[in-house]
């Protein structure tokens, strides 16, 4: 039984090993033939190629959170329904209707933050 599985092994090995192999020797080569010659406008940090606005560590907005946050939620839930549409003859009208139910609760949902004003930048 193990028989079957050795050249997929062996794939992996030399596929890893290939890997390995490509990243250290670009490492390599570019460390001991690469041209350094640091200076202060090279060093300095920059955003967007623009020089550093404010300190790192700076407060963001709320809203940003609750954006991201909402994008998380909405995203996962959508996701839903690609396992649900495969099974779809499957599960019947119980299970068309258990999505309709679903998708009535999510949009339900996204009229209540659209109406909140959390999908609003000022």
């Amino acid at each position: 039984m193990l028989a079957q599985y050795f050249p997929i092994l062996v794939f992996l090995a030399v596929g890893v090993g290939f890997g390995c192999f490509a990243l250290a020797a670009g490492f390599g080569i570019s460390h001991w033939l690469g041209i350094r010659r640091p200076d202060p406008e090279k060093l300095a940090p920059y955003e967007c190629g623009f020089g550093a606005f404010e300190d790192a560590r700076m407060k963001f907005d709320v809203r940003y959170y609750l954006v991201a946050i909402l994008f998380i939620i909405f995203d996962l839930e959508i996701a839903f329904l690609f396992p649900w549409a495969v099974v779809l003859e499957q599960i019947g009208w119980t299970g068309f209707w258990a999505m309709m139910l679903f998708l009535f609760i999510l949009v339900v949902g996204f009229i209540y933050e659209w109406k909140k004003g959390a999908l609003e930048w000022d």
